[in-house]
């Protein structure tokens, strides 16, 4: 397979906005089949992206907050039928049959801060609140709180950022610890995914790309398109490489148990024909079986897919600090091997 044939021909098509920058890494059978690196982590000092090249995910660090909830299942100190108003988290206003289950698969029906199904501009939301401000789950509840339910708990889908800010109170409130703080502990190191973490925009670490809003010949950062620190529904960095090792330690059980790795890896809801949704997590099944599990992000100067292939033992990263390009990218990857 030309990866690099593919991101060429992506350039082609998208020749009138910025052209793809980030990393890509291919692995089958536990082999690195292909990586590359593209564009510029830094635009105005011309520092290349490399492979180890730190990236923001977007919404790709869902799967994060399904994992901290399960281990607080696994502990003993939560269920899946537990109900949002036996909670404590002073969230009285919205429906009292919501579960943590339905938060997990985005069928709660609370009320988007953010509703991709309506809005498209993110960052027209820091007008009134600074995005300087928003730097902890609670302080994403002004934006939703006080809004109508969208539908009856368990009704429909309808993905929801809020729904996962909700997940994220839930684990500060039975843990003690920030969010970030047990996600870093509990998962990224317990990985060993050394280059990962929820990084303040105004203090990023070496290896780290800026993103880019705009094309190349009118461009700027998106240091004030998205909240200062990432958290429950999204904002984390990661590198290709650490998402691997990610991967690797979901699949082989080491962040929870078979029956609830299984449990997060199960379709609950249907999006679309081929597309289901898991617990942060999305999954294409073709002709009733699985092809790949998968998670992806989109934000102001962020865009990612990162996939893995059950029945192929493959993995896909494609991570970008612009705003489009991996989707693409990955889908023309899936034709390929789908016609492998």
């Amino acid at each position: 397979m030309d990866f690099n044939e593919i991101v060429k021909k992506h350039n082609q098509e998208e020749n009138q906005r910025m052209q793809f920058s980030g990393a890509i890494l291919f692995r089958a059978e536990d082999e690195t089949k292909f990586e590359n690196s593209y564009g510029f982590a830094n635009r105005s000092d011309k520092i290349k992206n490399r492979p180890n090249t730190r990236f923001g995910i977007a919404s790709g660090s869902k799967i994060f907050t399904a994992i901290a909830i399960c281990q607080l299942v696994q502990k003993g100190l939560l269920e899946f039928d537990t109900k949002l108003c036996d909670l404590e988290l002073n969230l009285n206003q919205f429906d009292p049959t919501i579960t943590v289950h339905h938060l997990l698969t985005h069928t709660s029906g609370i009320p988007d801060y953010f509703d991709e199904e309506f809005m498209s501009d993110y960052e027209s939301l820091w007008k009134t609140v600074p995005m300087y401000n928003v730097n902890s789950p609670k302080s994403f509840l002004p934006l939703f709180r006080n809004n109508p339910m969208k539908f009856e708990p368990g009704t429909q889908f309808s993905y929801s950022n809020a729904g996962f800010i909700v997940l994220g109170l839930i684990v500060e409130k039975l843990t003690g610890l920030s969010f970030n703080d047990y996600v870093e502990e509990n998962i990224f190191r317990a990985c060993e995914m050394n280059d990962s973490g929820y990084y303040h925009m105004n203090q990023l670490p070496e290896r780290t790309a800026i993103g880019y809003v705009g094309n190349d010949d009118n461009w700027k950062t998106n240091i004030y398109s998205i909240p200062i620190v990432g958290g429950p529904d999204g904002g984390a960095y990661t590198t290709v490489y650490d998402l691997s090792k990610f991967w690797s330690s979901l699949m082989k059980n080491q962040l929870l148990s078979k029956s609830l790795t299984e449990r997060i890896l199960s379709p609950h809801v249907q999006d679309s024909e081929f597309i289901h949704y898991g617990y942060g997590v999305w999954i294409t099944m073709i002709n009733n079986e699985i092809f790949k599990y998968f998670v992806m992000g989109g934000d102001p100067g962020v865009v990612m897919q990162s996939s893995y292939y059950p029945e192929m033992k493959a993995e896909l990263h494609v991570l970008a600090n612009v705003d489009r390009g991996a989707g693409l990218i990955a889908t023309r990857i899936n034709e390929v091997l789908l016609s492998k």
